[in-house]
């Protein structure tokens, strides 16, 4: 056995995400366990180094986690042969502008989402990509979730039989910063700085919709800016521009309808954060980010509406829980393990900068939708 250690320039890595995610439950944890094991039994060891405008943040971040390898200057990372990958976690401003840098360097790309501002800008990055023959990855860390690998099992199953309509329900309350600090930053809410919950989410959104249930057709969209002012990290008050929350209709190939609620301006009453319901002909599911529950035809009970009577039902009693059957996983830390196999042993992934671009698609025509108030369809995209 062999160990091929990897540089990896991971720029953006200081906010919640990238700190979190991508640097201690991914790449930390990658190497506290050995590194990831190739199909030949050799072993490729991640070797990160942290990139950012803040020295003080940088060295600060790299010494608590016991790494000595940070730096100010992306062009000197770069142009350093030692560092095979790179990483972008940083505003979505932001990304579209180095990450053509690092694909100019030679460098495999893998990064967040949305890739780009607009879809011009993650099909441009898609083409330099291909044409500079660097391998490129996008995040698409929801699907690697325990519960939405469940409800996958019960599609690939044909537990459904004919799915006839998906709901979804995405969000929870942020605080507005005044007396009491946001859980998310500033910019979000700041359209000119890249924020907006359909940019943040429909990325996301497409994805999950795609790989479980089939490809968007079309989309219908209204968005509202429900909280007008907020106050930033700094307790300054600012006027948010951008869009947070939305309120979607997507059709599917096949028939299936989507319906779609995204809001950073809801209380929540479900049994997760994200809660996925699906119904077909011959069953239902709900799945949150861990668990899942269905409810098969014939265990469907037959209520008749009578408002005059109490509800004789327990409807939330009647769902079975689909079991793990497998022990899952960080989401993160699965896909950043396939790509680097990708890199080092060539063996498949699926998610490129080509399936980046579909995500900022859909939040471009949702934008376009709710600012032309119809729906809108969604075109094959190619390079």
């Amino acid at each position: 056995m062999t160990v091929r250690n990897i540089g990896i320039i991971m720029n953006g890595v200081s906010g919640r995400m990238g700190t979190n995610q991508h640097l201690i439950r991914s790449i930390l944890a990658i190497r506290q366990q050995g590194g990831v094991t190739l199909p030949d039994g050799d072993v490729v060891m991640p070797d990160p180094i942290l990139v950012g405008r803040q020295a003080s943040k940088m060295q600060a971040l790299a010494e608590k986690h016991g790494l000595t390898r940070w730096s100010t200057d992306l062009d000197a990372c770069l142009a350093d042969p030692y560092n095979e990958i790179y990483f972008d976690s940083q505003t979505t401003a932001h990304r579209a502008d180095a990450i053509k840098r690092a694909i100019a360097a030679g460098k495999h790309i893998y990064c967040e989402k949305p890739t780009a501002s607009d879809l011009a800008g993650s099909l441009e990055l898609a083409r330099l990509a291909r044409q500079a023959g660097v391998k490129n990855g996008v995040v698409q860390d929801k699907l690697f979730l325990p519960g939405l690998l469940k409800l996958k099992r019960l599609v690939d199953s044909g537990f459904f039989g004919h799915i006839l309509s998906v709901r979804m329900e995405f969000g929870y309350w942020v605080y507005e910063g005044d007396w009491q600090a946001g859980q998310r930053p500033s910019w979000n809410y700041r359209k000119e700085d890249g924020g907006g919950i359909i940019v943040d989410m429909f990325a996301h959104w497409r994805y999950v919709l795609g790989h479980l249930f089939g490809e968007v057709k079309s989309v219908s969209c209204l968005a509202a800016t429900h909280i007008p002012r907020r106050w930033d990290e700094k307790g300054e008050p600012y006027e948010c521009t951008a869009d947070d929350s939305a309120y979607a209709t997507f059709e599917l190939e096949g028939g299936i309808i989507v319906q779609a609620n995204s809001s950073w301006t809801v209380r929540v009453d479900r049994d997760d954060l994200l809660t996925v319901t699906v119904d077909g002909t011959e069953g239902s599911a709900v799945a949150g980010l861990r668990e899942c529950k269905t409810q098969h035809r014939v265990n469907t009970p037959k209520p008749v509406w009578n408002p005059d009577i109490p509800n004789p039902f327990s409807f939330r009693e009647m769902w079975e829980t689909v079991p793990d059957n497998q022990t899952f996983d960080n989401a993160f830390k699965v896909q950043w393990e396939m790509f680097l196999r990708h890199v080092a042993a060539d063996a498949p992934f699926s998610w490129d900068l080509l399936e980046g671009a579909k995500g900022t698609q859909l939040a471009d025509l949702a934008l376009q939708s709710w600012q032309e108030r119809r729906w809108i369809d969604v075109p094959t995209l190619s390079l």
